[in-house]
């Protein structure tokens, strides 16, 4: 690890943190990705348009890092298909487990909710399992 990553790691926790305290205090909503994402698909509501810019802003947000940065160093370990199960069952996890690690782990846990406390556990317990039988028994 260098200075640049820390710098950037640093930078962009304060900038989830900014977000989600701005988005708390403007519209009294937490950010969980999830939920804001399952926001944009109809039928819309009339907080179709913050949902829309929030993950607009997401989005751009890596492009946007590279024009100031430079490239983003990225490797994909695994194929396609396999990522794209991946992508379901995270989307399955995060409905199952009412809410994803942003708005469990970044804004329940900032407002000390058990829920959101056990919750981030199971998901990090349940992605350090994971990792173990990936690496290490398959």
């Amino acid at each position: 690890m260098d200075f640049l990553t820390l710098i950037s790691s640093l930078a962009g926790g304060v900038l989830i943190g900014l977000s989600a305290a701005l988005l708390l205090c403007t519209h009294k909503r937490t950010a969980g990705i999830s939920g804001i994402a399952a926001g944009v698909l109809p039928p819309w509501t009339k907080h179709h348009g913050w949902r829309l810019a929030f993950l607009l802003g997401l989005v751009l947000s890596a492009p946007l890092y590279r024009l100031v940065a430079g490239p983003i160093p990225l490797t994909l370990a695994a194929p396609l298909p396999v990522l794209a199960v991946a992508g379901l069952l995270v989307g399955y996890g995060t409905r199952l487990g009412g809410g994803c690690t942003s708005g469990h782990g970044v804004c329940g846990i900032a407002r000390l909710s058990p829920r959101s406390l056990v919750a981030t556990l199971v998901f990090m317990l349940t992605a350090g399992l994971t990792v173990f039988i990936a690496r290490h028994v398959l």
